[in-house]
């Protein structure tokens, strides 16, 4: 069946698979992720013999984007814990992080899995003495060394 009316973007959870952590029991719901992709750079290159004055272009290496994460601060050290793990032991705390789309009845759609992912920074919140309605946020952004995509059906 063909689906005709796109999927929400506000339906998706993300699996940081920690060792010892239940991946359907989120660490703490993330609110916002962003700056999912992989880009391509191109070479340029023309033949001697080429009748056409002009270039070719050939693929060359991709980069991953960094993804972002937001969530509102819960009484959890696991973002820490982890950031500290890889000042300790470097790229032996990389991770798989699978963030997944899912439809209106929490089923998955699509999934992007970042490999080799570890904390490239951490921002903690904003604290104000004024308002009291806003949620005390933190970030963390996420490098990686390639990205899949997996369609589920």
């Amino acid at each position: 069946m063909t689906r005709e009316t796109p999927y929400g973007n506000f339906n998706f959870k993300v699996d940081l698979k920690s060792e010892g952590v239940d991946p359907d029991k989120p660490l703490g719901g993330f609110s916002d992720v962003s700056g999912i992709g992989t880009e391509m750079t191109m070479s340029e290159y023309r033949t001697g013999v080429d009748k056409e004055n002009h270039v070719r272009k050939v693929p060359g290496v991709h980069k991953v984007g960094d993804v972002t994460l937001k969530r509102g601060i819960i009484n959890s050290s696991d973002l820490w814990t982890w950031i500290q793990a890889v000042r300790r032991t470097g790229v032996l705390a990389k991770r798989e992080v699978k963030i997944t789309l899912q439809d209106e009845t929490g089923e998955a759609v699509e999934s992007w899995t970042l490999q080799g992912a570890f904390p490239l920074k951490y921002t903690g919140p904003t604290l104000a003495g004024k308002g009291g309605g806003d949620v005390a946020m933190e970030e963390l952004v996420l490098a990686s060394d390639g990205i899949e995509l997996v369609i589920e059906s």
